[in-house]
């Protein structure tokens, strides 16, 4: 289970509500600006699909409204955050269902975008962090398991930029032959590197190489970049594992972002 603080602030269940009812406050707001901008998330509609935006937003009004804030369950969460605890921006596993991006008020879990799987269910759900069932990702096992069937994906191995595989060593197919690399947020970056690539190495050696079709088409728009020695370099993906390692790059936030500025020149589907 995800710890993040130790702070074990209570809440009465009277209390919860009230703040229930004022982050639902602030998400109505964020909605008003989100809505316009991302009426869709492929052929889902708004919120489905778009907790990251949704907590990021709420997360930004929390920012500019709980220092002023009479609204009582604003007051709740500014008294917490008084007696020093922390409200941080997660990223996770929720059940291993699913990937969720939530925040985390010392012991308490707060989910701005609860909506955005089942848009029936409440946008607003607050939980004690130790029944929420919200987990760190701690493996690319971990995280293959969820996406195959979150993402409705076949996953293989990075054999297409095997220079990029220690720190993505994903290619994702989904059920319209549409492939994309992976996994590049800050969260698996900082996974795989402090794994000193183990981690990237053990899923490496488990999963199958992406089907000749896919292959193709991936060399074909890769021949038509320049040339990047990341991208383009060729060779055995757990080889490019080991040596990322003995050369301590996973220590080296210079040679990480290089990397993704590599991984931001690829297509984002093919």
């Amino acid at each position: 289970m995800a710890q993040f603080n130790n702070t074990n602030s209570a809440w009465s269940a009277e209390k919860v509500d009230i703040v229930i009812k004022s982050l639902a406050n602030l998400r109505l707001l964020a909605d008003l600006d989100l809505v316009p901008r991302y009426p869709h998330f492929g052929d889902k509609t708004y919120p489905l699909g778009r907790c990251k935006e949704i907590r990021d937003a709420v997360f930004v009004l929390l920012q500019e409204k709980l220092p002023q804030s009479t609204d009582p369950g604003l007051v709740l969460i500014r008294d917490m955050l008084s007696k020093g605890t922390m409200l941080k921006k997660v990223w996770g596993s929720l059940r291993d269902e699913y990937f969720q991006n939530a925040m985390v008020l010392g012991d308490w879990y707060l989910d701005v975008s609860n909506d955005t799987v089942n848009p029936n269910k409440p946008r607003v759900e607050v939980l004690p962090l130790i029944e929420s069932q919200f987990y760190n990702i701690a493996s690319f096992e971990q995280f293959v398991k969820i996406a195959r069937s979150y993402w409705n994906v076949e996953v293989y191995r990075n054999d297409i930029c095997p220079a990029l595989a220690p720190f993505m060593p994903l290619i994702y197919v989904n059920e319209k032959g549409v492939s994309w690399m992976g996994e590049a947020n800050d969260d698996m970056l900082s996974m795989v590197m402090k794994s000193q690539f183990f981690s990237a190495k053990s899923i490496l050696s488990h999963l199958s190489t992406p089907p000749e079709a896919i292959v193709n088409k991936w060399q074909n728009a890769l021949s038509q970049l320049k040339h990047n020695s990341f991208i383009h370099t060729q060779g055995d993906s757990l080889a490019f594992c080991e040596e990322y390692r003995v050369k301590q790059y996973h220590l080296d936030s210079i040679f990480r972002d290089r990397v993704v500025m590599a991984f931001l020149e690829l297509p984002r589907g093919l």
